[in-house]
């Protein structure tokens, strides 16, 4: 009976133990709160710290989050109004003034483990900065916090002239008149972002290219070198992107990389960013041995002389001839508001032209050349 006893009072002493380590390590745990800075484009936030988690939203390149609990090589975050796990090895742990850089949802996690709101001044206070928007997309909110509603969206190397600043947020006016506020964490002051240009033929102008196809779906491929069409679109468009830049246009992409959106979310791309103009790059195919370029609009009023100006530099000798313009129904043209093309830029059927347009030095021609007929297009527009 005795030693059923002492047995007894040796296992509970054990178990309060245990407790004891259990919490002292629960109470450490939470108490290892620090901040980082994260280094990627667009690091996803999941559900749980492994690559199934479900994705509840993303975080930025350069911002600065909270670091509240690590498992497995995953660090759990609080920013940007989410909180969730990320992979570890995007992440890198600041101190200092970086530190106190305060995240975009304005909240941030004490010793204690507990989340807070950063009490700052809220009078705004006025100025009149020209900015540059430094990320591919920003929301611009009717309030200066995420939990106001979304009143449009900027886009990477669009100037805006900064009004007020409360809170990290800055109030903008943008070229086109159009107001709201936006994080202070994605614009820049002075100069320009990335390779856009601060002057040029095109400076301000919104273009909008869309590389036909991708991801599952090839296009057309070619019949003497097995050429794929949805990669040359890409190309050609990436060529195009850099001659715009040049020149001074904002320049949006449907896409950057080997992935399909639909037809409608290329239309509401061209919609959000009320594009200048939209240009969709394609190459052709025929059952007969048919050689060139071709250029489809769908509104005569609305697309018929961008489709003009366009063909017009095609035209001028960049390797293969001009068909000339044709009326195209096409969903990127007829569901577009905005002023659209879409170029067919060669035959991948034809072994003479697929020969050519694999080449680099013949895309850069015809990206040349569609940058010229936009310039072509708003400088008539103007006179």
């Amino acid at each position: 009976m005795i030693r059923r006893i002492i047995a007894t009072g040796l296992i509970w002493m054990l178990f309060v133990s245990i407790a004891g380590l259990n919490t002292e390590v629960a109470e450490a745990r939470s108490s290892k709160v620090y901040h980082a800075k994260v280094y990627a484009d667009s690091l996803n936030v999941r559900s749980e710290a492994s690559s199934n988690g479900s994705v509840k939203g993303s975080v930025k390149n350069g911002q600065i989050v909270s670091v509240t609990d690590e498992a497995h090589g995953w660090l759990k975050i609080q920013a940007d109004g989410i909180s969730g796990w990320v992979a570890g090895y995007y992440l890198k742990k600041v101190t200092g003034s970086e530190a106190n850089v305060k995240t975009v949802s304005n909240t941030t996690s004490t010793n204690t483990g507990k989340t807070s709101t950063v009490q700052t001044a809220s009078v705004g206070k006025s100025t009149n900065k020209l900015a540059v928007v430094s990320v591919d997309a920003l929301r611009m909110r009717e309030g200066p916090s995420v939990d106001h509603a979304v009143r449009g969206v900027l886009y990477k190397g669009a100037e805006v002239s900064v009004t007020e600043t409360k809170d990290g947020w800055h109030h903008v006016k943008t070229s086109k008149g159009s107001k709201g506020w936006v994080s202070g964490t994605y614009i820049q002051f002075g100069g320009s972002v990335g390779n856009s240009s601060s002057s040029g033929d095109l400076k301000g102008k919104v273009i909008v290219i869309d590389p036909g196809h991708g991801g599952n779906d090839p296009g057309k491929v070619g019949t003497a070198y097995e050429t794929l069409e949805k990669k040359i679109n890409l190309s050609t468009a990436n060529y195009l992107a850099d001659y715009l830049r040049a020149r001074g246009a904002v320049v949006r992409m449907t896409r950057t990389d080997d992935t399909k959106p639909s037809l409608a979310s290329r239309v509401a791309i061209s919609h959000e960013a009320a594009a200048d103009a939209f240009v969709s790059i394609h190459y052709n195919s025929s059952p007969k041995k048919t050689s060139g370029t071709l250029t489809y609009f769908y509104s005569p009023k609305k697309d018929e002389r961008l489709a003009r100006s366009i063909e017009t530099r095609l035209g001028g000798g960049i390797g293969l001839k001009s068909n000339g313009i044709a009326y195209g129904d096409f969903h990127v043209l007829r569901e577009n508001n905005r002023p659209a093309v879409l170029l067919e830029l060669g035959f991948l059927s034809n072994p003479k032209d697929e020969g050519i347009v694999r080449n680099a030095d013949y895309q850069k021609k015809a990206a040349a050349a569609i940058a010229s007929g936009l310039a072509d297009y708003f400088k008539n527009r103007a006179s």
